[in-house]
């Protein structure tokens, strides 16, 4: 028996698990990590403290005793998706590495996308080349990896003229892994620098490249995600306590990891993950874009495959907010410590409040919004909340406002793919909760299929992508290896209730949206 070594580098912290070459997990572990917010639309991590809770998840995982050292063969890296790593010719890192939250690039990434003949933001002309070329083109929050190098080249030009190559998280590690530089043909795409068209052959096009105003040298050398990068340095594999001969797999992005971890690998199946952020995503057969709701099918982590690609900002993110800014806060206000069984006890809670919340409607753009709305400027709140409301309809309310706006994605995913979907998979940390999943099989309106171990669905898909690199698994053998724990179908019971307050929902977006908007402009 082999097995590998997973690494899922997400926004909170590192995940590490060991699985068998079917996708069986033997051993796993995570260790926390910190992001730092700016006032300017900053969002930062330090590579350093994500590499030293790597070697403190993979010890305390090998201190398991699960399966023998010897036999761990592959390491697989996924990680969080749309990071930028700005490193040095010997890799190490320059700067603190940008988030993929960081929007402090839009003012530059509007430049290079605008034109005289504009649509929905963009240059007609340069709009048609991005598309026709790679499916999709830069988002105007600043977002992506393509803006984060901009600010860079813009705002700290020292660092830029020191960068050797731009990377993201997935790739940072990798290159310490094994020492060389490279990104996969899934990994860059958000760069928007090559041309995905061929997907047995993702280039860099040196037209993109001119228009993004970048060198191509600052860029590593493509691979495929199934490709090995290299086996892992001596050292390094002294520091964690691995054998020399382990090969590093190149690896995908979580968003890419999550599609396999999911099973849901077939065209036109489909899976929702509700993590920090969220989305509903899936295998096509064709290459298209969605220009006005921010989505296009671009290339998968399984072999010329195209992938169906959105995500929304938050999700979990804003559970996570609700227990540690307002129920458990650590500041003079605080009534008490956040308890180990939190969940459960919010889970409890929201189960004693009736479907729809007694009229209470939460909107969880807490850090704008990315599909099917790109609005960085949206924010979120709790709306009809009266006197009669406890914490217990907050909950409940935080439940049901993320999967209004799942309802709201779903409908421009199907209209995609040109069919509905009668199921989704679901896997995330908020797959975990019975009543979360019930309330999205109820509000929209599908059946729901709750992944076994739906936490672990991204370092699951890079074992399972590890496994076909390394010829032990076929794709087609992946459906079968990932199994099903609970499914939720709709109440009909609640169907009316949820279905008005979608509508809601959506009036309150076009009423705040549009009130922000004044407001920004009173004030420039």
């Amino acid at each position: 028996m082999k097995y590998v070594l997973t690494i899922d580098l997400g926004t909170s912290g590192p995940k590490v698990a060991v699985y068998t070459m079917r996708g069986e997990i033997v051993a796993h572990t995570k260790t926390p990590t910190a992001v730092s917010l700016f006032p300017n639309g900053g969002a930062e991590q330090d590579p350093d403290e994500w590499w030293l809770a790597i070697k403190t998840a993979v010890s305390h995982v090998l201190a398991q005793d699960a399966v023998p050292v010897s036999d761990i063969v592959a390491i697989s890296c996924t990680s969080q998706w749309s990071g930028t790593v700005a490193v040095d010719a010997q890799g190490q890192p320059l700067m603190p590495a940008i988030n993929w939250m960081d929007s402090r690039g839009e003012a530059y990434v509007r430049q290079i996308t605008g034109g005289s003949v504009n649509v929905v933001g963009y240059g007609l002309d340069k709009m048609l080349t991005w598309l026709r070329l790679t499916g999709g083109i830069p988002t105007l929050s600043g977002k992506d990896p393509i803006a984060h190098i901009l600010y860079i080249k813009n705002e700290l030009p020292e660092i830029y003229a020191k960068t050797y190559k731009f990377l993201e998280p997935k790739d940072y590690l990798n290159l310490h892994l094994t020492g060389k530089f490279a990104a996969t043909y899934d990994s860059i795409t958000l760069h928007w620098v090559t041309d995905n068209r061929d997907l047995t052959a993702v280039t860099y096009n040196d037209k993109l490249l001119k228009l993004a105003g970048v060198e191509r040298d600052k860029l590593p050398d493509l691979i495929r995600a199934t490709d090995v990068v290299g086996f892992i340095r001596p050292e390094i594999a002294a520091e964690l306590g691995l054998e020399t001969a382990v090969q590093v797999v190149g690896g995908t992005p979580d968003v890419h990891s999550a599609a396999i971890g999911s099973g849901a690998v077939a065209d036109y199946e489909a899976h929702l993950s509700i993590g920090t952020s969220s989305w509903i995503i899936g295998h096509v057969p064709f290459k298209k874009t969605d220009i006005f709701h921010n989505m296009a099918s671009l290339p998968s982590a399984i072999p010329e495959r195209y992938l169906l690609i959105n995500e929304q900002e938050s999700a979990g993110a804003c559970l996570t907010y609700l227990i540690d800014q307002i129920f458990y806060p650590d500041d003079k206000l605080a009534v008490g410590t956040r308890p180990q069984d939190v969940y459960q006890r919010l889970n409890e809670a929201a189960a004693t409040v009736p479907a729809g919340s007694d009229g209470l409607i939460f909107t969880p753009w807490l850090y704008g919004e990315r599909t099917p709305v790109e609005d960085h400027a949206i924010r979120g709140g709790f709306f009809n909340l009266s006197l009669t409301m406890t914490r217990a309809h907050m909950v409940r309310a935080v439940f049901e406002g993320v999967a209004y706006n799942s309802k709201w994605l779903l409908g421009y995913v199907e209209k995609f793919m040109k069919r509905p979907l009668s199921e989704l998979r679901v896997i995330g940390g908020g797959a975990q909760s019975a009543l979360w999943c019930q309330i999205m099989a109820d509000v929209l309106d599908r059946t729901i299929h709750q992944v076994e171990n739906p936490m672990q669905a991204n370092t699951r898909g890079v074992a399972l992508l590890a496994a076909v690199a390394l010829g032990h698994l076929n794709v087609a053998d992946i459906g079968g290896t990932v199994h099903i724990a609970n499914t939720y179908t709709p109440n009909a019971a609640h169907r009316q209730t949820y279905d008005d307050q979608f509508q809601t929902f959506l009036q309150l977006y076009k009423q705040h949206s549009k009130l922000l908007r004044k407001q920004l402009h009173r004030e420039h």
